[in-house]
């Protein structure tokens, strides 16, 4: 019997998919800036996938924590 709702963490992964498939559309910087979007919604995505219900709760929660780090000047990979 297969499951009949989707999972947080393909939820995920279609969002990013999409938000991916926006990024590479646009000119030039504003593309490169949306590709860096989408990477930081997908680095922690895996710990949302306990914790939250909502594949948009957790990929946007993954880009705060992200956005916050550069804010304060910490270290983040691209």
């Amino acid at each position: 019997m297969g499951r009949s709702f989707e999972s947080v963490r393909m939820g995920v992964k279609d969002i990013t998919g999409r938000w991916e498939r926006v990024a590479r559309s646009l000119p030039g910087a504003e593309g490169e800036t949306a590709l860096i979007i989408v990477e930081m919604t997908r680095r922690h995505a895996s710990e949302g996938f306990y914790a939250f219900d909502d594949p948009l709760e957790a990929a946007l929660f993954s880009v705060f924590i992200e956005i916050l780090k550069v804010r304060e000047g910490r270290h983040v990979d691209h």
